[in-house]
This record gives structure tokens, C-alpha cells and sequence, in this order.
């Protein structure tokens, strides 16, 4: 079968069984970020969003991506111009073995999203999905509530939206309210 849809803002068209998993169409073709993890949608490692919503891939038949709009890790930013989400996570090292990080990196976009302003118990809550061996995620809600600081200080608007570039001075969110302290 064909699979037509937009990944990262490029028209793409696949070929598919229809048994396939996005996860898996994904890799294929070189999407390689989303992370294979469990195959049973409970860590989180796979996460990227359909329609602006987040989804696990390792999940999610293929066929729901057909005519829709799918983000990955890989569209956020370049090693160069990294997204203000990706540069918080690297500023607060809440890297650690980095295997879980695009899963995170994509559910804490959602989050943003539909939350500018999350407070430490609403970034907790919306990362619940997702698992991190490594961490007590301290470092990673961290890494989301100075990227919404980031977000917000760099739009320029009340709603939060992100409309600029990513650099911010890693000081500057702290001195405009660190909401964690």
C-alpha cells in the first residue's frame, strides 16, 4: 500500500504493508530519532506527534499516518540551530544516556504547546508516558519548564507561541522568575 503524509513539513510517499507500525516505516526511511523501546507503547521512546498529537509509534498502524502531518525529532532543529526545547535539555544536561530523549523531547513539545506556561506538577504529569532509566527526571523537567521560559520570552506573545530563534541566553530565563525554586 502507499502511505502519503508530510513528515517534518516534506511531502513523503512510502510503501507499506498494512500490518506495518510507524515505528518501523519511520526507520526505514531514515527517520531514525524515535527510539524502539518496548513495542508496547508504555516507555515513551518511540514518541512523535500525528496531527499535532502525541503518538507512539511503535503503536500506531502506518496507515494512520496516511494523508497526515508527521513530526519527528529529526524536524525540531539542526546540530547548528538547535529548537529552544533541545537546547534547554543540553544547557540543564538532562541528556544522560540520551536514549529516551527524543521521546521526551517531543512529548515536552506537545506539552508546550497546548501548555506555554506549565507548572513542575504539569510537566511531571505530561511526561508520565515516558521512561527514563537513567534519571529521577529532575534534570529533564528542568530542561521543559526553562524551555517554556525560553519559548515565551522569545515570542513575544501572550499566547506563548514559538516564533523565533533559539538563542536565548541560558541566564535569562532565570532571571525573568525560575518558577522551580
Amino acid at each position: 500500500m502507499h502511505i502519503d503524509c508530510t513528515i517534518n513539513g516534506s511531502e513523503r510517499r512510502f510503501e507499506a504493508s498494512k500490518s506495518d507500525l510507524l515505528l518501523d516505516v519511520l526507520r526505514r526511511n531514515g527517520y531514525t530519532g524515535a527510539k524502539r523501546g518496548c513495542d508496547t507503547g508504555a516507555c515513551g521512546m518511540c514518541t512523535v506527534q500525528v496531527d499535532g498529537e502525541p503518538a507512539m509509534a511503535c503503536v500506531t498502524p502506518v496507515a494512520r499516518a496516511d494523508g497526515a502531518a508527521v513530526e519527528t525529532i529529526e524536524g525540531l532543529g539542526t546540530q547548528d540551530d538547535l529548537h529552544p526545547i533541545q537546547r534547554a535539555f543540553v544547557d540543564n544536561s538532562a541528556l544522560q544516556c540520551g536514549f529516551c530523549i527524543p521521546g521526551m523531547i517531543m512529548r515536552s513539545k506537545a506539552l508546550l504547546e497546548e501548555n506555554p506556561s506549565p507548572n513542575e506538577a504539569e510537566v511531571r504529569e505530561a511526561l508520565s508516558d515516558n521512561l527514563c532509566r537513567c534519571t529521577g527526571y529532575k534534570k529533564i523537567v528542568e530542561a521543559v519548564l526553562e524551555a517554556s521560559d525560553r519559548m515565551r520570552s522569545q515570542s513575544g506573545t501572550a499566547d506563548g507561541g514559538y516564533a523565533g530563534d533559539c538563542g536565548a541566553n541560558p541566564t535569562e530565563a532565570a532571571s525573568k522568575g525560575d518558577r522551580r525554586r
